[in-house]
């Protein structure tokens, strides 16, 4: 099916530069080659089933329409198989519970999702998204391994 070929991860290491004990440590980051929109995502979805572009542009719409609302009107939205969205605030303190109010204290609301977790016949607990996924290193970019390493030595 198109859209359906699995590739994998690709990452990035880096140096870390935090002032602390990691300082110097080498780590991986995900990167990305694009975006996929909702155009190509409806697309991938028409050529994997019966239901035309037009319809599955709808109802996406809707959907975004409708978890909205049901998120605004702080409710967790669970999309079976696919996992649950909820609003979620961030705040400064206040000294006191009378001084906390909401125009003084909430600096930004923000969107949680959590995927949903499936769990195998070996008792593993997966996110969906992640089952069978696989990293490698990204095509060449501005570490030289051997450089560093001869520098460390």
């Amino acid at each position: 099916k198109k859209g359906k070929h699995i590739m994998a991860v690709k990452y990035k290491i880096y140096q870390s530069n935090r002032k602390d004990a990691f300082n110097g440590k080498w780590y991986a980051r995900a990167v990305h080659d694009g975006t996929v929109t909702t155009d190509d995502l409806a697309d991938i979805m028409q050529d994997n089933c019966t239901v035309k572009r037009s319809d599955i542009l709808a109802v996406i719409s809707e959907l975004v329409e409708a978890m909205t609302t049901q998120l605004q009107n702080s409710m967790k939205v669970k999309i079976d198989h696919f996992g649950t969205f909820k609003l979620g605030i961030s705040t400064s303190p206040a000294d006191t519970a009378k001084d906390f109010s909401a125009s003084s204290n909430i600096k930004n609301v923000h969107v949680l999702f959590l995927p949903e977790v499936k769990i195998d016949a070996k008792g593993n607990r997966m996110q969906t998204f992640i089952s069978g996924a696989k990293v490698q290193e990204a095509t060449p970019y501005d570490i030289d391994k051997e450089a560093e390493a001869e520098e460390t030595v």
